[in-house]
């Protein structure tokens, strides 16, 4: 039981801090390429880095003498389809927004899917326990605090973003569905397997990008592809086993607060009074999440917890 505490609390930090620092790679990479095409390489570097694994680990087992659990081939391949139609949209929208938006608007805006999260799961007929609703609220001003330094206007790419924002909800629950189901490595293979397919087909209407200019973006393109794709994304599957979903979004939202810390620790930028606020609200909302309300473990017919419904 501690061991699931661990795993479903500390994992989806660490997925936080890989994803808060891909943002900048992410825009980096909108500089050269066009979003199909950026997604279709970090996929496939997601996809075989992924299925390395995946054959490491079952020559571990051999070797000690143990097989894998059963797994059921149907519900693998409709949650790769499932997760990996879902992440395609959602990555493409994302990338496409930061072509126009600030990576700090960006991050703000896809983080909204902690507000999301619980909303489907009332729309599902779900219970939410009322205390999470305030960590939500507390994360969303932090998040506005960091993110948001320049006046609040929308544009287009923002727009993509609120877009993408909808379509990571789907993901996140597609995985809340199936992470039980199935190998968390093989159905995280999967997705990106799916994700390939999909963005190789819309990058065939975008210009490739120039082999000259290769050592620009390749570093970016590895950093997502191996760390935001292949860990952060596996990552985020088995903290989601047996886990609330709507906590895990929550803490998966401290992205936002990584990013401002690697930023004041490697670019040397330094952090106003209004960030330092929104580090504190933050860091409130994930405390609140670790209290002891029945937010953890997910029980019988109820995804979310047994807390009062909202």
């Amino acid at each position: 039981m501690k061991v699931n505490r661990v795993r479903q609390n500390v994992l989806p930090l660490v997925t936080a801090m890989i994803w808060g620092t891909a943002f900048v790679a992410q825009s980096v990479g909108a500089e050269y390429m066009g979003p199909f095409t950026f997604n279709t390489a970090r996929a496939v570097i997601a996809f075989f880095f992924l299925l390395g694994l995946c054959g490491l680990r079952e020559v571990w087992r051999r070797r000690r003498g143990e097989t894998a659990a059963p797994a059921s081939r149907r519900d693998l391949i409709l949650g790769g389809l499932s997760c990996g139609a879902a992440l395609t949209v959602a990555s493409f929208f994302q990338q496409k927004g930061l072509e126009t938006t600030t990576p700090g608007k960006a991050g703000f805006i896809t983080a909204l899917y902690i507000v999301l999260v619980p909303l489907a799961g009332l729309v599902l007929g779900r219970k939410v326990p009322r205390a999470l609703w305030l960590g939500v609220a507390l994360a969303v001003a932090g998040l506005y605090c960091l993110c948001v330094t320049e006046e609040f206007s929308v544009t287009g790419g923002d727009l993509y973003v609120l877009v993408c924002a909808f379509c990571f909800t789907v993901q996140i629950l597609a995985v809340d569905h199936f992470t039980n189901r199935v190998d968390g490595v093989a159905l995280s293979c999967a997705q990106f397997l799916v994700m390939s397919l999909l963005s190789a087909a819309g990058a065939l209407g975008e210009t490739p990008p120039s082999l000259a200019l290769l050592p620009e973006y390749l570093g970016p393109v590895l950093y997502v592809g191996v760390f935001s794709s292949g860990v952060a994304y596996t990552l985020q599957i088995l903290a989601q086993k047996d886990s609330n979903p709507a906590v895990v979004s929550l803490l998966m939202s401290m992205e936002s607060l990584f990013a401002a810390i690697a930023g004041a620790l490697i670019l040397g930028s330094r952090m106003t009074g209004r960030e330092y606020l929104g580090c504190a609200l933050m860091l409130a909302a994930v405390v609140l999440a670790q209290l002891p309300y029945p937010l953890g473990r997910k029980t019988a017919g109820t995804a979310f917890g047994d807390g009062q419904e909202v």
